[in-house]
């Protein structure tokens, strides 16, 4: 069970909460102009929701669903994907989780740090919240391998509809879009963002266009906005109730997005861009398509894209294609985001990060989760082939982690906003009962492709918790063979040893244990610096630490110190910037008369190790253990992550068993 962050590397450990007086996020909080941001939030978090017509309403009426292109079942198929929009998207998302803010940001690593703080006191119920926003945030990435998908693929079968003879370059055509549109992540989204707002803007307005267009000659479709007929719709359904479920939901997919882009925008442009564009757009869109079905049942072969004129079909397939690359520009670019709070929450190894902004901290560039999505991303197109086919995969991520979303939203609703029960229990019964009702749905098409994201969900979760076992056993056995330092230092003799007029920084992931690089340096070297540091980092759970609060010093005696570092799990840590502040302290780190000298671990799995008690001991087993292993030798340096200086940095090694 995991119960606390686990230790990230050989610089650092699990940590507990910042000060309450920790500032909130400094990034978050610059001031912008309410229309840009307003402008920026269209464009970056509601292209996924923003491209679901392209295949929503043609997916709600597959052949397999049972349903007739009758006035009956089309107003109340819409109806359905209108009020499914107000419940789950308006009053869930946008009126109730947005205020879950922890610190100014959302998303769901961030909403489970939020919970878990709350609960501190207990546990048990801090360890399953972990387990739930891991397993919530591994989820993301199957949502990141096929919302890229699903978008290219809907959009470039516009092709088809142009004319039938380009329905084999669909396919090829996707995997082109993708390639190239991975290819350019290394170079950052600086200069691409700033077109997103606008053909966003453009799309949301052509959406509403066509659909007002279609709705004046078919106005008995205006109906739907009357939730009676979802209701009935719905209730008669009977046994394909669910299949009907698991079609709708791809109208919500997206709807995370809100949230986990709070911190980049801010609460009140996200609702202004939903209650001002986003939904009327949407709404009448989806009506369109039902007006058109009505007079014309044959353009369910493809409704959205029939609901323009054959003249305007080419620029609807390149407009539809920008969306969906915007669409898939947004979880790519949160899988980024959501790798680097993993890494610094301890539940995956360092990888490399590159910064792609110098003026943005938030832009950045992962390659390892690039390459993984690209591979995912193009299997998937090339396996399922047809947006229709990777539909029935779409949905069961989403919806599990909307669940999850709630439960976690109700602990921090009783526990930080101090709600009674009374408020709590009925809204959070309320809305679990609609979010199981949405798993439930998608879960019928497990076996046409639901398995798809799930399987990559359980196995990146079975990383995530390897990786933070594999962290904790390993300090345990530092702990246990190691010396404690307080003693070391009050008996340390210096007789004979070379002491260097120089600073030795030894990150640690245990501040209480002599890091195994001073011994070697005692010992094959004999020498011990001036002054020596022992540095912890500990990442919190929360997204940012206000610099008052990002250093604690502690003086040993006899040129020894302990230095406590804190970093936000947002943040990018640079520890020689952080040691410069010890200055304040009476602990001067002059950047050029100093060395930092790293533990380099190398992990082998072993024998399962008996000296530690079943109350200490994670208990890998032997695959864990391989697995533990394999992660840490492919790691990112320990220099790259937190910013060393190369030219300052000694690494000496040792050999742990787990």
């Amino acid at each position: 069970m995991v119960s606390s962050p686990a230790p990230q590397s050989a610089a650092t450990s699990a940590a507990g909460l910042v000060p309450a007086g920790a500032a909130a996020n400094t990034h978050g909080s610059r001031r912008q102009g309410l229309a840009a941001l307003t402008l920026g939030a269209i464009g970056v978090v509601y292209g996924d929701i923003g491209t679901s017509p392209l295949y929503t309403v043609k997916t709600v009426f597959r052949p397999e669903s049972g349903l007739t292109l009758t006035p009956e079942h089309l107003i109340g198929a819409i109806s359905t994907i209108l009020w499914a929009l107000m419940l789950v998207v308006t009053l869930k998302y946008v009126v109730l989780i947005l205020r879950a803010d922890n610190r100014g940001e959302g998303g769901g690593l961030a909403l489970t740090a939020l919970a878990a703080a709350a609960v501190t006191g207990r546990p048990r119920l801090r360890a399953l919240l972990l387990l739930l926003g891991v397993f919530g945030a591994t989820l993301f990435y199957g949502d990141s391998v096929i919302t890229p998908a699903v978008s290219v693929l809907g959009a470039m079968e516009g092709l088809q509809v142009i004319s039938p003879d380009l329905a084999p370059w669909v396919v090829p055509g996707s995997v082109t879009v993708l390639l190239g549109l991975f290819a350019v992540q290394r170079l950052g989204t600086a200069v691409v963002g700033r077109f997103f707002g606008p053909v966003i803007v453009l799309w949301f307005v052509v959406l509403g266009a066509v659909g007002v267009h279609h709705i004046v000659q078919q106005p008995a479709i205006l109906a739907a906005l009357n939730p009676w007929h979802a209701v009935q719709f719905m209730t008669e359904r009977g046994p394909q109730l669910l299949l009907t479920v698991g079609a709708v939901v791809l109208a919500l997919t997206g709807a995370e997005a809100l949230y986990a882009d709070m911190g980049h925008f801010g609460r009140k442009p996200i609702r202004l861009a939903w209650s001002g564009l986003v939904l009327p757009s949407l709404a009448l869109n989806y009506m369109g398509q039902g007006a058109l079905l009505m007079g014309d049942p044959a353009a369910l072969e493809n409704p959205f894209f029939r609901l323009f004129p054959e003249a305007g079909l080419l620029p609807a397939v390149v407009l539809a294609t920008l969306a969906a690359i915007i669409a898939s520009q947004a979880v790519i670019s949160g899988a980024y985001s959501m790798t680097r709070q993993a890494i610094q929450l301890g539940y995956l190894p360092r990888m490399a990060i590159r910064h792609t902004s110098a003026a943005e901290a938030g832009q950045i560039y992962v390659p390892a989760v690039n390459a993984a999505l690209l591979l995912a991303v193009v299997a998937a197109v090339l396996h399922f082939g047809s947006s229709e086919a990777l539909a029935a995969a779409y949905g069961i991520a989403v919806t599990l982690t909307m669940l999850i979303t709630t439960l976690l939203t109700a602990v921090v609703a009783r526990q930080c906003w101090g709600l009674p029960w009374a408020v709590v229990l009925p809204g959070a019964a309320a809305f679990l009962a609609l979010d199981a009702l949405l798993v439930a749905g998608c879960a019928v098409k497990l076996l046409d492709g639901g398995w798809f994201p799930l399987a990559l969900g359980l196995l990146l979760f079975t990383v995530m918790l390897t990786w933070a076992a594999g962290r904790r056993r390993l300090l345990q056995v530092q702990q246990r063979d190691g010396l404690p330092l307080r003693p070391f230092v009050d008996d340390l003799v210096t007789d004979g040893l070379h002491r260097p007029t120089r600073t030795a920084v030894y990150p640690v992931a245990d501040p209480h244990t002599v890091p195994q690089a001073l011994l070697h340096n005692l010992k094959h070297n004999q020498v011990l610096h001036t002054t020596n540091v022992i540095v912890t980092v500990h990442f919190a759970e929360q997204p940012w630490v206000a610099p008052a609060d990002r250093v604690l010093v502690q003086a040993l005696g006899r040129g020894f110190w302990r230095v406590t570092l804190r970093f936000g799990f947002m943040e990018t840590p640079d520890v020689p910037q952080a040691l410069a502040g010890c200055a304040a302290y009476g602990l001067p780190v002059p950047a050029f008369e100093t060395s930092y000298f790293l533990s380099r671990e190398t992990v082998v799995p072993g024998a399962r190790d008996h000296t530690l008690t079943p109350q200490t001991s994670d208990g890998l087993g032997r695959w864990r253990g391989a697995l533990f292993a394999t992660l840490s030798r492919n790691a990112g340096r320990v220099v790259e992550h937190f910013r060393l200086p190369d030219n300052a940095v000694v690494e000496l090694g040792t050999r742990v068993q787990v």
